[in-house]
């Protein structure tokens, strides 16, 4: 089983002074429960190298058992220091791909050519592809080789309006994920804010928020896993 991770390369918040990035959480919780699940795990970014993270999610009040294992793992350090380029990825490589969120996919991710080929030849060829929070944003320029959106008539999920309401960044984002979703015709659903929910529409696995990371990229080992037995 060999999955591939995309970050984020992108780390300027918007107009804002602050920075952005790949949230802690929602990279450190998939990538050990496909570890822990015997995968082996490729990181990429369009930039390669080291992913620029969100400081805030690396405070302490966001921090979980996963993000604290992270700190604690120089195998794992190294391999986010040093993130192979999107460009060069062969998407013929992998089983899976999974892409965490945070802020930054919304400027860069969402509009990449590598990411947006990635995840159709993915999707195409039967190899699931999963995205957390933010990182649903990945999905909404992809189109299928029938020339529609990817995501049109899917059930999926990402962070709500209201979530995005509630952390102030309504008007720094360059779109928000619920809407440019609905807006590609895609059919979304939600939980209560911040509340784990995830949607599994075929191969296509979508998380809402942080708290939907593991359990998203868990129900992306049962279809890997189901696609094996």
């Amino acid at each position: 089983m060999k999955i591939l991770i995309v970050l984020t390369s992108h780390d300027k918040l918007g107009h804002t002074d602050e920075k952005t990035g790949f949230w802690l959480e929602e990279f450190a919780a998939p990538y050990y429960a496909f570890i822990d699940a015997g995968a082996e795990v490729t990181l990429a970014s369009p930039k390669g190298g080291q992913p620029p993270l969100d400081p805030t999610s690396n405070e302490e009040e966001h921090q979980t058992a996963s993000t604290r294992r992270f700190q604690d793992d120089e195998v794992a350090k190294q391999a986010l220091a040093n993130t192979h380029k999107l460009s060069e990825i062969d998407p013929g490589d992998f089983d899976a791909v999974f892409y965490p969120g945070g802020h930054g996919p919304l400027w860069d991710l969402s509009r990449n050519q590598d990411s947006a080929e990635l995840v159709r030849t993915m999707l195409e060829s039967g190899r699931p592809v999963g995205a957390v929070c933010h990182a649903p944003a990945v999905l909404t320029e992809v189109k299928g080789t029938n020339g529609g959106y990817f995501v049109s008539g899917k059930r999926v999920t990402g962070f709500t309006n209201t979530e995005e309401e509630a952390v102030g960044l309504s008007d720094v984002v360059p779109f928000r994920v619920e809407s440019r979703l609905v807006q590609r015709g895609g059919q979304f659903r939600r939980g209560d804010d911040w509340a784990s929910h995830v949607e599994v529409d075929g191969l296509l696995v979508t998380g809402q928020n942080p708290a939907s990371s593991a359990p998203a990229a868990e129900a992306m080992i049962r279809i890997l896993e189901q696609k094996a037995s």
